[in-house]
């Protein structure tokens, strides 16, 4: 069986990711993908508790972690094509160009995508601390 063959029938006898069951991982989930969202649409994400300085994660902040990924899969050689200069001159042009960015980004099955899981990567150290933060703003 060749590599690709064998790769393959790995990828396709892959078990699904485990399911969240308690109400905590559900609310930390969807806390997660909602923030993960908000960074996707350009906009920062924060919150506060009681007594502490304010939290989150600033569109400067995911654009510079997106910049460092794809600048890490250029200089790794992950990248064979001329995707990068296509994107420019696309956006030059006031186009968008979805398979240069799918190419510089790689593939995910993030339901956000490959920004998706860059996103939730920066935004998962501050979950527990957000979703105590919608708890005290409850209790109000």
């Amino acid at each position: 069986m060749t590599p690709q063959a064998l790769a393959q029938r790995e990828f396709d006898n892959r078990l699904p990711p485990p399911v969240s069951e308690t109400p905590r991982e559900t609310a930390r989930a969807e806390w997660l993908y909602n923030a993960a969202e908000d960074l996707l649409r350009g906009c920062g994400v924060s919150f506060q508790r009681r007594m502490r300085k304010p939290q989150g994660v600033t569109a400067d902040q995911f654009a510079l972690a997106v910049d460092e990924f794809v600048n890490k899969r250029l200089a790794d050689c992950e990248i064979d094509t001329s995707a990068l200069g296509w994107l420019l001159i696309s956006a030059e042009r006031g186009q968008t160009d979805k398979t240069a960015t799918a190419e510089l980004l790689g593939r995910s099955d993030h339901p956000l995508g490959k920004l998706g899981e860059i996103a939730e990567s920066l935004l998962a150290p501050l979950a527990d601390d957000a979703l105590q933060a919608q708890a005290e703003d409850s209790e109000l």
